[in-house]
């Protein structure tokens, strides 16, 4: 098999003009015969000035093609896709899928023995890893590291959980203008990710447990030293995976891990985002995350580590606790130890390596856990027939049984106009139901399942209802919020049906979410939808990126990708 300059040529019908060519064109970077010799080792660059998250990109590159270059390697960087979940519209999982068909091509078109895929903000390592799954380049993975804390008046501020709560006391009036505006300043004070068990700090994890990037890589801050020696670690790692041939993302991302991944999901509080984005990845690969499985694991697996939104600490808390190893040593005995890592240890070798004398509060033990049951749990039940999602560790205890009268937003747009009005119909024992956010109704499925308090409610002090969408939630953000309702609204699911005034039943102990309405009226309803179709969804688009993601995108219980990249898949329109 071809490898490093002379992989992939360039089709010119001459393969030896084609390597000709190839290198009078890359000495023109002023490189050598010597350079050109050696191992490839592709950086996949995702830089943004619209990217804050990844303010520490370029230094990384710098120390990943030292690291490259010291092993002998020869490091050649190239652009992808950037995105930051508040800069991209209509949402960053709207870009999701495009960055990883991005990266995929460029791991297809460019050659490079081996990849390294920087990542961080907040779909980036999701579309990475489907990418990686699917061109099945030895690949390491680096994420940006999370950033640093900030404070205000002597607390201790991260974005975004606080962002959330701080903006809540604004709306609700308990923080003036030059307050809150000063808090905005200060939420957010380095380069890196959010430095709580958002979506951004659950992959990372995600890809150091499941052997893609190095020991602690997804904890360690971004702004310090070991950032950037861990990022030379993994060149030096990416250059033996470029001479050996492997091992690949397919013998890395196998059911053993991707079930290691949901095992660290439910002891970290991770993000519900987290469960789409690997149902995307597994599915290219074959593997099936099954909903059920799941749950089951949330009823065996307690949340350890405390952070917030479901506990109190910070990811530069848990990185000096001993972040993921030290958190492996309290669940091996629920973890897969055999399954394997870049560097071709299993995870017991790596495990026999933790030190677990020091000290601290973060980790919990399995005995002492900061939640009895784990981060996620799986609802079902009339409205969600294909599942839907509660983060219970970052819920209100008093709302998880809970039957309340609906408040219906139609869409986004509705909910924006109406939401605050003072004439809105609502109190704080009612259901606040938002349709048509889903993958095709929003489109793109918006995090907009944090559905604000009403003003009115807030400024009394209400703090969390029950709240039920088609939508995802930040993984920053808490609440009693059901989830990825499946089937969604705008496809006729029972989300659809919902009206002002109707009761509905959450009861997760049951694991259900139910409309308190009898069969012969939901008959009659979805007879009224076939008929007139879904008021509030987006329009159908008709051309470009818009009109293939309408056309293609599968739901959230399938991981929200294309149907058309899911091997064996049937495309769902023509």
């Amino acid at each position: 098999m071809a490898t490093g300059m002379k992989k992939g040529l360039t089709s010119y019908g001459d393969a030896e003009f084609s390597l000709f060519l190839r290198k009078a064109f890359i000495k023109a970077m002023g490189l050598s015969d010597d350079a050109l010799a050696r191992p490839i080792v592709g950086i996949a660059n995702t830089f943004s000035d619209y990217n804050a998250c990844h303010g520490n990109v370029p230094r990384l590159v710098e120390a990943i093609k030292r690291g490259v270059m010291l092993a002998g390697g020869l490091p050649m960087e190239f652009p992808t896709i950037s995105i930051h979940e508040s800069f991209a519209w209509p949402t960053s999982m709207f870009l999701r899928n495009l960055m990883a068909m991005d990266t995929e091509e460029m791991l297809r078109a460019q050659p490079m023995d081996s990849v390294v895929l920087i990542g961080g903000c907040d779909k980036t390592i999701p579309a990475q890893m489907m990418a990686a799954a699917s061109a099945d380049v030895p690949a390491v993975f680096v994420p940006v590291g999370p950033m640093l804390v900030g404070h205000h008046r002597g607390e201790t501020l991260g974005a975004c959980t606080d962002c959330r709560r701080l903006w809540s006391e604004f709306r609700g009036g308990r923080i003036d203008a030059v307050e809150i505006e000063a808090i905005n300043e200060r939420l957010a004070p380095t380069a890196g990710t959010c430095m709580v068990m958002g979506t951004a700090s659950t992959m990372a994890c995600i890809v150091e447990i499941m052997g893609l990037a190095l020991p602690h890589s997804a904890t360690i801050p971004a702004t310090h030293a070991d950032r950037l020696r861990s990022a030379e670690a993994s060149g030096t790692v990416a250059v033996a995976m470029a001479k050996s041939g492997g091992p690949k993302p397919s013998e890395i991302m196998s059911a053993a891990a991707f079930r290691n991944a949901l095992v660290v999901m439910q002891a970290i509080g991770g993000s519900t985002n987290a469960l789409i984005h690997l149902t995307a990845a597994a599915g290219r690969l074959g593997v099936q995350i099954d909903l059920d499985a799941v749950d089951a694991l949330g009823r065996e697996v307690p949340v350890l580590v405390d952070l917030k939104p479901s506990g109190q600490h910070y990811m530069e808390h848990f990185h000096w606790a001993g972040g993921v190893p030290r958190l492996m040593h309290e669940l091996s005995g629920v973890l897969n130890l055999e399954a394997r890592t870049i560097e071709g240890r299993s995870l017991r070798e790596v495990l026999g390596a933790v030190d677990t004398r020091e000290a601290q509060d973060v980790i919990r033990p399995r005995g002492e856990p900061i939640s009895a049951q784990g981060s996620v749990v799986v609802l079902r039940g009339n409205l969600a027939p294909r599942g839907a999602i509660l983060k219970q560790s970052a819920a209100t205890p008093r709302l998880m049984q809970h039957t309340g009268r609906a408040v219906v937003f139609d869409s986004l747009d509705d909910m924006a106009a109406r939401v605050d009005s003072p004439g809105l119909d609502v109190t704080a024992d009612d259901v606040l139901v938002l349709k048509n956010a889903g993958p095709i109704g929003a489109p793109g499925m918006p995090e907009a399942g944090y559905l604000p308090i009403p003003k009115k409610l807030a400024a009394q002090g209400v703090k969390d209802m029950v709240r039920l969408s088609d939508a995802r939630m930040s993984g920053t953000a808490f609440g009693t919020i059901v989830l990825h309702m499946t089937p969604e609204a705008a496809l006729g699911g029972p989300l659809a049906m919902i009206k002002n005034g109707d009761s509905i039943r959450l009861d997760v102990t049951a694991r259900r979410i139910d409309l308190l309405v009898d069969e012969a009226e939901l008959a009659r309803r979805q007879a009224d939808f076939r008929e007139h179709g879904a008021s509030g969804a987006a329009p159908v688009p008709d051309r470009g990126y818009a009109a293939l993601f309408h056309r293609s995108v599968l739901q959230a219980d399938e991981g929200c990708d294309f149907d058309f990249l899911v091997p064996g898949h049937p495309a769902r329109r023509p």
